[in-house]
């Protein structure tokens, strides 16, 4: 196609600059919403006059046919366009002829690729949205599951209280829920109406922006020209909501790999989730989890090059920005395919029961509650702590738990302990006697099992 800007020009570009220039290889992504931006306008240009009914009707008849092969999954698009927009325009000049010409009355490539860049956004973090709820209902039924077990808690990967795995895994619910709310919250700004704003100042035509916004269904506008055509903040946070969703996935990944390890056996890999080794007969490797979280680099890395790509770019529109695609393209087709992946896999993960039960052995998992047990007689809470650590000590040398102490043992710690304490001292059973809100007590944990399948489901 002839350049659109070929009357202020002697000579023909330059093949290589023609090679840097180009982004239709990547920018193909933004064909069905820059259809759809160009519709709107098209309708717009009809209701205030700068359209006849007879060249909408070509126009609008030419945009959906080309619509309808995009969405077929056909390339109607030639190879040497200079980007989505161009592409689009000279494959409706091949079809409709001479109103094909009218169509980029009173816009720019500057508010169209903005314009473009924000629907696909939008529809973009929807998606994510969804995904992430297919995770948190997976997580919300294993946990519903496996409700009854019990496991060590671990800080700094020591073992440290009992928990209710259900509690460990309703965590990432939470952490994934706050990934939801941050995609809406997000989605707020970024539902903004570029289009109209012109190349950087507006135009002198009389077009009606707000037929436009309701077209496309934004919620506002961008109410400065200058700062619409060269805003790419919604990319940003866009790109740092993806970046904590990524993390949230590789942490799960991480305890999912160390549950599934030899070393722990926590948990048993399904075949269908596993790969093996090209040398090793007994491999089964949980390449799925490792790459859960190891791609999460390559969406840091978008975000990261995203905010490198804006901090020195003067006001308004350059060509600079045509690099904001591939990362954001590329952040959310990984994690997409990272969620999607793990609201499938988790399912699959087989829990043992006996391993759990096993582990709650080692590790003075109920030396906590041995202190709280002081604390209820009245004792203050840092001596109740040291008594509870004379305890353990003396337990670890002499290769007991706490349970296998003497009462008089106890009693030479401190006079305030009674027969009954020895009723505490069982790990599986101490979850049934947590009660502050948020914890990993049985009834709280079964209270918030219910409140997330209430909410999942509505």
């Amino acid at each position: 196609m002839a350049k659109l800007w070929k009357g202020r020009f002697n000579a023909a570009t330059h093949p290589v600059m023609e090679k840097i220039n180009q982004s239709l290889p990547f920018d193909r992504e933004l064909a069905e919403v820059d259809i759809r931006g160009s519709l709107a306008h098209a309708a717009m240009l009809l209701k205030v006059g700068l359209l006849s009914k007879r060249d909408h009707r070509a126009i609008a008849g030419g945009l959906k046919s080309i619509l309808a092969a995009v969405k077929a999954g056909k390339d109607p698009f030639g190879e040497d366009d200079e980007d989505i927009h161009m592409a689009v325009e000279a494959e409706l000049t091949r079809r409709v002829g001479e109103p094909a010409k009218k169509l980029h009355t009173a816009r720019s490539r500057n508010d169209q690729v903005a314009t473009d860049l924000r629907l696909w956004t939008r529809d973009k973090q929807d998606a994510i949205s969804g995904r992430l709820l297919d995770v948190m209902r997976a997580l919300v039924s294993v946990a519903e599951r496996e409700k009854d077990v019990v496991l060590p808690g671990f800080t700094h990967l020591q073992r440290a209280q009992p928990v209710l795995l259900a509690h460990h895994l309703l965590a990432y619910v939470e952490m994934f829920s706050r990934d939801r709310e941050r995609l809406r919250d997000c989605r707020v700004r970024t539902n903004r109406l570029p289009l109209g704003s012109g190349a950087l100042a507006g135009t002198t035509l009389p077009i009606d922006r707000e037929f436009v916004r309701r077209e496309l269904g934004f919620d506002g506008l961008c109410e400065n020209s200058m700062d619409a055509v060269s805003d790419r903040d919604f990319v940003v946070e866009t790109l740092a909501c993806l970046s904590l969703a990524a993390v949230h996935a590789s942490r799960l990944a991480e305890d999912a790999i160390l549950w599934t390890s030899s070393e722990w056996r926590l948990a048993r890999l399904d075949d269908a989730w596993s790969t093996g080794s090209s040398l090793m007969p007994q491999k089964r490797n949980p390449d799925l989890l490792e790459l859960a979280r190891g791609k999460s680099a390559r969406v840091f890395g978008a975000l990261v090059a995203l905010l490198t790509l804006l901090k020195g770019l003067p006001m308004t529109y350059n060509k600079d920005l045509q690099e904001d695609k591939e990362p954001l393209f590329d952040a959310v087709g990984t994690v997409d395919l990272v969620l999607e992946s793990l609201a499938l896999f988790l399912p699959t993960l087989a829990f043992d029961r006996a391993i759990a039960a096993a582990m709650l052995g080692d590790g003075f998992l109920d030396a906590t509650v041995l202190a709280e047990y002081l604390v209820e007689r009245g004792l203050a809470f840092r001596s109740a702590h040291e008594a509870s650590g004379r305890l353990v000590r003396l337990a670890e040398d002499s290769g007991r738990g706490l349970g296998g102490l003497t009462l008089d043992e106890m009693l030479s710690v401190s006079p305030l302990f009674e027969a009954d304490v020895f009723r505490r001292l069982d790990p599986a059973k101490t979850p049934g006697s947590y009660v502050s809100a948020g914890g990993s007590g049985v009834r709280e944990v079964g209270r918030a099992i219910a409140r997330w399948k209430k909410r999942l489901s509505a």
